[in-house]
């Protein structure tokens, strides 16, 4: 579960956000199965997508993640789930994506490590409302 300032976010979903204010990020991830799960790094990356193939990931000047956007998740028992929380602040207008991806974080297998990745979820910063 992703929610972006407090409201449950999914693909079809866009959330509005005033620029200068930050924004509260919470993902929850919940093992559905039999066994234990991990270790795990979840990482968040912003991107701007300008609708001709390019996505834009330089974007330091436009947001910054107050904390980190890298988090690293231990075990997750069944049926249990584990809560990050941080915050965005966007610093201009308009409209941004955040790519939230799981990797295993396990070296001792020989194996490649497998990716996860959440729908892209799409957020507008607007100007603040005087």
């Amino acid at each position: 579960d992703i929610l972006v300032d407090g409201k449950v976010c999914d693909c079809d979903i866009v959330v509005t956000c005033q620029v200068g204010d930050p924004v509260p990020l919470q993902v929850k991830l919940t093992n559905w199965s039999k066994h234990s799960v991990g270790p795990f790094a979840l990482t968040m990356m912003p991107y701007q997508d300008y609708q001709n193939g390019v996505h834009n990931y330089d974007l330091q000047d436009a947001i910054t993640f107050v904390g980190s956007n890298t988090f690293y998740i231990d075990t997750v028992k069944p049926t249990k789930d584990s809560v990050y929380l941080g915050s965005l602040l966007f610093l201009y207008t308009g409209d941004f994506y955040l790519n939230i991806k799981f990797h295993e974080d396990n070296y001792s297998r020989d194996l490649p490590l497998s990716w996860l990745c959440l729908p892209s979820v799409h957020i507008r910063a607007t100007e603040p409302v005087a």
